[in-house]
């Protein structure tokens, strides 16, 4: 139990440190999608190796299925329900004009709603990856905590647009890093699952982090980085499998 919240708060503590490094210097847009770029595709490996190969060792395709297409409808759906409440922000980089008023406000509450919502899936990963009594995946950490910065870094952004003191989005970042710890405990707890239910549950984070890369990572990384980030992608890509059969 407490090895997975250790490992899920070290994952998350990347908000963390994007958040401080953004308060402290300017960091070029460009540079920032590009770790996105090579965050995205680190996690794109991670979970095709972590999460969807075990499952597929665990049970069948029909449990695959339902969970993994069910992960990405929920998130869709949850996405929609946040972007419209300015979620959309958390992985912008720019530095704007503030909005002003209760808009302000809501906005900054949904980049903050929807940060944990990216951050809780792949969170979980980790706790799941514990299950057995196996040693944590140091790609699957490594591969979480590169997706992580970019997040803490664009969302900090956001938030400073919209008239966060830095306190106040220091307080907010400890919460994303404390429930992430909470999810990898989450995900750890189903070691004694029936195998059907471990591999539902891993395909569902799955499918929540593949939709939640498609929506918010792939495009916010495109528009600031260019056609190169493809390139970067395939970076993170490779180094995942790399970390994955030297882990």
């Amino acid at each position: 139990m407490w090895y997975a919240i250790m490992w899920g708060t070290i994952a998350a503590s990347a908000t963390m440190l994007g958040a401080l490094i953004v308060l402290k210097f300017s960091i070029p847009k460009r540079v920032i999608a590009f770790i996105m770029a090579l965050g995205t595709g680190a996690l794109i490996g991670a979970t095709t190796f972590e999460l969807l190969e075990d499952a597929v060792k665990m049970s069948g395709f029909l449990e695959i299925a339902f969970g993994f297409l069910g992960g990405a409808l929920i998130f869709t759906i949850l996405d929609v329900i946040i972007s419209r409440r300015g979620g959309q922000k958390r992985k912008h980089s720019d530095r704007g004009e503030s909005d002003s008023g209760s808009s302000s406000k809501g906005s900054g509450l949904g980049i903050f709603i929807g940060t944990i919502m990216d951050t809780l899936p792949e969170s979980a990963m980790i706790g799941m990856s514990l299950i057995g009594g196996g040693s944590v995946s140091f790609a699957l950490v490594i591969s979480i905590f590169i997706s992580n910065l970019p997040e803490g870094i664009s969302s900090t952004v956001g938030l400073q647009q919209n008239g966060y003191s830095k306190k106040k989005i220091l307080f907010l970042w400890a919460l994303v890093v404390f429930f992430s710890a909470l999810s990898s405990w989450g995900g750890a707890l189903l070691d004694s699952a029936p195998d059907s239910i471990k591999a539902i549950m891993s395909a569902f984070a799955g499918g929540a982090i593949i939709s939640m890369i498609a929506s918010t990572m792939m495009p916010e990384a495109f528009k600031e980085g260019g056609p190169f980030v493809g390139f970067v992608t395939a970076i993170g890509l490779f180094l995942s499998l790399m970390l994955h059969h030297l882990s």
